[in-house]
């Protein structure tokens, strides 16, 4: 069953607080033989749920898709929901890595947040799923 992709050419109404995988979108795999999809979405921005400061990462997707590959104004839409939510980066990564899971249900994905160092501590969380 395809999904149609209703953001794609479209106006869309952003939101910038609620990062929902239902935002995420999906074609099918045109792609044959074990390819890789690497996304890099360079202006990923949350917010720290203790202070309120807001976080900013390089956010890095490598998928081997199954059937379905990521619509890719819907994955922009959904990364910019995370811009007015409170997250650790640890639980951004791992949701976005949950979300992308269970809309394409891929052979093998990495997330990693590359976030902007904080009191000169970088984290880069990683999530690396395979199946």
């Amino acid at each position: 069953m395809r999904k149609k992709t209703p953001a794609l050419g479209k106006a869309a109404r952003q939101r910038y607080d609620d990062p929902s995988k239902d935002a995420l979108e999906w074609f099918p795999n045109p792609m044959r033989g074990n390819c890789e999809i690497e996304i890099s979405a360079p202006e990923f921005t949350t917010l720290c749920p203790v202070t309120g400061q807001p976080d900013f990462a390089v956010i890095l997707i490598r998928y081997v898709p199954d059937k379905r590959c990521v619509e890719s104004k819907s994955l922009k839409l959904y990364l910019g929901a995370f811009r007015m939510h409170g997250m650790f980066h640890e639980a951004c990564v791992q949701k976005i890595a949950d979300d992308l899971i269970g809309v394409l249900r891929p052979k093998r994905l990495l997330v990693e947040g590359q976030f902007s160092p904080r009191g000169g501590i970088k984290f880069w969380p990683r999530v690396d799923y395979s199946r």
